[in-house]
């Protein structure tokens, strides 16, 4: 046959084979990877559905009775966001000056706080925004020194720490704590230096 007609044929050859292998798309890959390729489908929707359940299983709740990377903060602050942070104040200074309540917090602070802990929607009335290291133990006003602490909501509240508060000025100012202690032990676990200057395991229910 003449060199024409043989380049044709190869070119329609050539064709017909190119077309056998294209690809082709759609909502499910054809019979040459469909096997493989449901599989693979499959095993990542499984992967997405396994992430989103853990995702939102850990996702704070709005309402204040969440958790932030691990901490309840209606008992304990995060320490990663909420360390404690102590003035430049000698035990003199402090025992001298009448040590009232903790100052107020404005609102703004307050709800940069809320939101910093997951609950920008908590209650005001149900929350104290508290001084990790209360400021009559020489706690700053710096928004590392402050957490949402409940006022009822769990045995360990905020009524709770404000007897620890006393108890540990009463021991500064008498000779018996060292300063710097007091704020170390309240700022690492206020609890156990509730337990250990107590000397219970557990607050007095009134």
């Amino acid at each position: 046959p003449p060199v024409s007609g043989r380049r044709a044929l190869l070119k329609a050859e050539l064709d017909a084979l190119a077309s056998a292998q294209r690809p082709q798309f759609g909502f499910w890959p054809q019979p040459l990877l469909g096997r493989r390729w449901a599989i693979a489908v499959a095993a990542c929707a499984c992967a997405l559905a396994l992430i989103f359940a853990v995702s939102s299983h850990r996702r704070p709740s709005r309402r204040g009775s969440s958790t932030y990377a691990g901490f309840v903060p209606v008992s304990v602050p995060a320490p990663a966001i909420t360390p404690g942070v102590a003035r430049a104040a000698s035990r003199d200074q402090l025992c001298q000056a009448n040590p009232g309540k903790n100052r107020d917090v404005p609102v703004a602070l307050r709800r940069k706080v809320f939101a910093m802990y997951g609950i920008p929607d908590a209650d005001p009335k149900a929350y104290e925004v508290d001084y990790l290291i209360t400021p009559a133990l020489g706690g700053s006003d710096d928004i590392a020194n402050l957490w949402p602490q409940s006022y009822s909501s769990t045995v360990w509240n905020a009524r709770v720490k404000d007897e620890l508060e006393d108890r540990l000025r009463d021991l500064v100012c008498r000779g018996d704590l060292d300063l710097s202690t007091a704020q170390r032990e309240i700022a690492t676990d206020w609890i156990a230096a509730y337990k250990k200057y107590f000397r219970t395991q557990s607050p007095d229910p009134q």
